[in-house]
């Protein structure tokens, strides 16, 4: 029985070692926004062996995983103490989520759990699942995340055991380890999912942005990216949303959107980014886009590509949820690179990077959603003219810088 459990023991643990070591590298050429990487950088075998595995051979001689770990996905992202950090979700083979805490030295790959989980203290009313937390520095010296919490709807009939009522759960950190839990945000909505705190004040109060919704999956009549004022955060109340981005029919958006993480103040505007869902006959589909705003006016935005920025890509589309990108993290880092983290399928995260500057040029100067077939096609046109016009020696000097050994 011993040789049973130490080799089983032997090879989990150099078979884990393995994964976290694994190196990751840029996929090629890439559409110039923003670059891949070939693997996922946190996936249900990253969970510590310690949290799945009774690793006694006197009460677990086949080494048998105890608790099993479904998916890792949805994570909020900060860079702290010069390292790359994500608060992931994690979702057990018992359907419950919870927070765990991954840093790596370079935000593409060396990911690796912090020793334990977050302990997430309660409200008065317990939550039954909390998730896709957002992770912002504010102003006011915190570190504050938000998150679903999610708790079963006590109106529905005892033979409706799916219907829930989500909130807005707010907690606080200096240490990314202990947790102070405060209220959960009050607004006049029936539902809040998606609830994003803006890094900054606004008229001396703190700023959110809300995705109203009279139920707990579909919008209904609510919807879109809100925005409100509150003048506490202790008890933050949002009575008047605003709403800043709509839905919209026939785009990627047209059943219901929602921001992804704090925006990123530039120069020209916030860069923010979001996911907009549509129905498909195989289901929703999640994907991500941008949009910029006012610095001044955070409910006016001021650019807005047409379509999605990422969507789901080759095997990204299969997993417990398929057809699904969701981003709820992004780091800027000080020389201007941009690592946006981004879950698939509701199975596993991933990074894609990027630059200030490559996310402003392709937000201020792609072309915007026309919405009719006609407008797409004066838009290619308009670039076929564009192109037209460039003149032959230019595109032969691309030709051979692109056969020199500087060459991409």
């Amino acid at each position: 029985m011993a040789s049973i459990f130490n080799r089983r023991r032997h090879l989990l643990q150099t078979a884990h070692d393995e994964l976290l070591a694994r190196p990751n590298q840029p996929e090629a050429l890439g559409n110039g926004i923003f670059d891949r990487y070939r693997h996922p950088i946190l996936t249900a075998a990253h969970a510590p062996l310690a949290w799945r595995y009774d690793l006694s051979p006197a009460t677990n001689p086949y080494l048998m995983e105890r608790i099993g770990v479904n998916a890792v996905l949805n994570a909020g992202a900060i860079k702290w103490q010069g390292k790359y950090v994500v608060v992931a979700r994690v979702e057990g083979a018992d359907r419950k989520s919870f927070f765990a805490v991954a840093e790596s030295p370079n935000g593409i790959d060396h990911f690796q759990f912090w020793e334990r989980p977050i302990t997430m203290p309660e409200t008065d009313e317990p939550d039954t699942n909390v998730y896709d937390m957002r992770l912002v520095a504010h102003e006011d010296g915190w570190v504050y995340g938000l998150f679903c919490t999610e708790r079963r709807d006590p109106s529905a009939p005892e033979a409706d055991q799916s219907a829930a009522l989500a909130k807005c759960g707010i907690a606080r950190t200096k240490d990314l380890i202990t947790w102070e839990r405060l209220a959960d945000l009050t607004t006049g909505s029936a539902q809040q999912r998606n609830v994003v705190l803006h890094p900054e004040f606004v008229d001396g109060q703190y700023a959110l942005y809300t995705r109203p919704q009279d139920g707990f999956i579909d919008a209904g009549k609510g919807g879109g990216i809100g925005f409100g004022l509150s003048q506490s955060i202790e008890n933050a109340t949002v009575m008047q949303e605003v709403i800043v981005d709509n839905k919209q029919y026939h785009t990627i958006s047209e059943l219901k959107n929602g921001l992804g993480p704090a925006p990123i103040k530039t120069e020209q505007g916030w860069l923010h980014l979001a996911h907009g869902v549509r129905n498909t006959a195989a289901g929703l589909r999640y994907v991500l886009y941008m949009f910029m705003t006012d610095l001044h006016d955070l409910t006016r935005i001021t650019h807005k590509p047409a379509g999605y920025f990422l969507a789901p890509d080759g095997e990204e589309r299969v997993g417990d949820v398929s057809n699904v990108t969701f981003g709820n993290g992004w780091i800027a880092d000080e020389d201007g690179r941009v690592f946006i983290y981004y879950a698939s399928s509701d199975t596993r995260m991933h990074v894609a990077t990027s630059t200030i500057e490559q996310l402003l040029d392709y937000v201020v100067n792609t072309p915007e959603d026309g919405l009719r077939s006609a407008a797409s096609v004066q838009n290619i046109n308009a670039l076929i003219d564009r192109n037209l016009a460039v003149p032959a020696p230019m595109v032969s000097e691309l030709v051979a810088n692109a056969a020199s050994p500087n060459g991409l």
